[in-house]
């Protein structure tokens, strides 16, 4: 049964306390690469493993889009009142970008040892239905305070608040029928692993969701199908998610359209398998789009003819601003002509990705021009236009690694993982004919940092009064001549190779 649930596709990391970084360089690497989930498990009795909340806190710090969740949370070892404050405060923190999978704490003798309560597997069911009544109180505003009488929480006037940014969903890791039935009477979605529960048993796992969720007035629908799943990319296996990417894909559009999973969270600690999994993640919703859709296609990776290469590069401006000019245009090498070609859908994201953060950087360059006429008209200070522009990103970025490089992978990577994530090395090697202009393109970066420095050279000199306004629009005019030529340039030569060699 296919729920209709828009797809989501996200990763299942490991939380390694010997090794952070990684960790969370594996976090950004998922969002760049447009998956939409990251999440961890929570094992708070286990040292080896970083506390999930504070590791979910720095996640969402270093990342602007993609969502977080536990997968899932130890409830025992989390009240549920401070529980749902801590998913209400991170999840206004982010604007919204929180989900709480939950549980009821599996390794009871664990819990125990660690100074939770010792339940039974029963117990710990009941203390969970109780729980989820408590966090969705706290979440919800107005009204008295909280009053529970339960079998393991007892609340006398409990305060509710904060209430989150949006509507949290609560994701229940379910397999035994009484959990199930739980899930389907009071969780917003089901979260098991393809480890515990195959791709073979989800038809009567889902069964027993869909009749609870009917007997307790619900629609089956309201109860979102998450699947946890692992396996390997490469060979000529047939075994569930054994093999090539579009036999992954071929899998889990299966998947999505009989049994109706939705969501999908690749558990892979390998920076591959992530990039990998995005490409899985584009063919799958295209897939499912068409079939819910009625249209019949031929592949569940539809191409797009190369006559009908839908990113178009930015031409340089006709009109030149600066009567100055520091660049040899005449003289930029151009890498090897297109051959004939289809591509899918995804790989033209990533030429479009670079046209869309150049246009970001062209959107800068008149916020410096705005600039520059506020201090000409008295309404901003010297100092504070110079800190303006020493905060956006076309001063950020380490021209060195390519304005594309650095803005597309600096949420990917941390420390030395950098190295492995340039841009300009992963094409020289992939195609050495494109050798040419990647070394014209590292050659104009310099350039292009000299004019940067010839911008605030100007706002000095007019701080120390051997300069004037009409120095720094020239200073800046030189930039929206040198900047917009090298941006047209970069996409000229880089959209084909990138769709054609990927960007890792």
């Amino acid at each position: 049964m296919d729920y209709g649930h828009e797809l989501v596709f996200g990763t299942f990391l490991t939380p390694a306390a010997d090794a952070p970084d990684p960790v969370i360089a594996l976090a950004r690497l998922t969002e760049q690469a447009g998956l939409d989930l990251v999440s961890f498990q929570d094992h708070p009795y286990q040292p080896r493993l970083m506390d999930a909340w504070t590791l979910l806190s720095v996640v969402a710090a270093q990342t602007q889009r993609v969502k977080v969740s536990t997968n899932v949370a130890n409830l025992p070892l989390r009240h549920p009142v401070v529980l749902a404050r801590s998913v209400a405060t991170l999840d206004r923190i982010t604007g919204g970008r929180v989900e709480l999978g939950l549980g009821s704490g599996g390794f009871l003798d664990a819990v125990a040892a660690n100074g939770g309560p010792r339940l039974t597997t029963g117990q710990s069911i009941t203390a969970l239905e109780e729980a989820i009544a408590i966090i969705r109180e706290v979440w919800t505003p107005g009204g008295g305070g909280i009053r529970l009488a339960g079998k393991h929480y007892e609340l006398a006037g409990a305060k509710r608040g904060p209430e989150p940014a949006h509507d949290v969903s609560i994701w229940l890791g379910a397999y035994k029928p009484r959990m199930l039935a739980v899930t389907g009477r009071l969780a917003d979605g089901w979260l098991p692993s393809s480890g515990y529960a195959g791709p073979e048993q989800l038809a009567a796992m889902n069964k027993i969701i869909d009749e609870a969720a009917v007997e307790a007035g619900r629609d089956p629908a309201a109860v979102r199908r998450l699947y946890n799943i692992g396996g390997r990319f490469g060979g000529s296996g047939s075994g569930f998610l054994q093999g090539s990417v579009e036999l992954w894909i071929d899998q889990l559009t299966e998947l999505t359209l009989a049994e109706g999973m939705s969501t999908y969270i690749l558990a892979s600690d390998d920076p591959d398998d992530i990039r990998r999994f995005a490409d899985v993640a584009a063919g799958v919703r295209e897939a499912v789009q068409a079939a819910r859709s009625g249209a019949v296609v031929a592949s569940v990776a539809a191409p797009v003819p190369a006559g009908g290469f839908s990113v178009v590069p930015t031409p340089a401006p006709v009109v030149r601003r600066s009567s100055v000019q520091v660049l040899d245009e005449a003289s930029r090498p151009s890498g090897p002509a297109a051959e004939p070609r289809t591509y899918t859908a995804h790989q033209l994201q990533s030429g479009q990705h670079l046209v869309d953060v150049h246009d970001h950087l062209r959107a800068e360059l008149e916020q410096v021009r705005d600039l520059v006429e506020q201090v000409a008209a008295g309404t901003l200070g010297v100092g504070a236009a110079r800190s303006h522009i020493n905060t956006m990103t076309m001063r950020q970025n380490n021209w060195t690694l390519g304005t594309y490089c650095e803005s597309y992978c600096r949420l990917v990577t941390t420390h030395h993982s950098i190295e492995d994530a340039s841009l300009f090395p992963h094409l020289r090697r992939a195609d050495p004919a494109l050798a040419p202009v990647v070394d014209r393109l590292r050659e104009e970066h310099k350039v292009i940092h000299d004019v940067l420095e010839g911008v605030d050279k100007a706002l000095v000199d007019l701080v120390g009064g051997s300069g004037d306004l009409a120095g720094l629009r020239a200073a800046v005019d030189l930039l929206d001549d040198t900047l917009r030529s090298h941006l047209s340039y970069e996409e000229r030569e880089l959209v084909e190779p990138l769709a054609r060699l990927g960007v890792f």
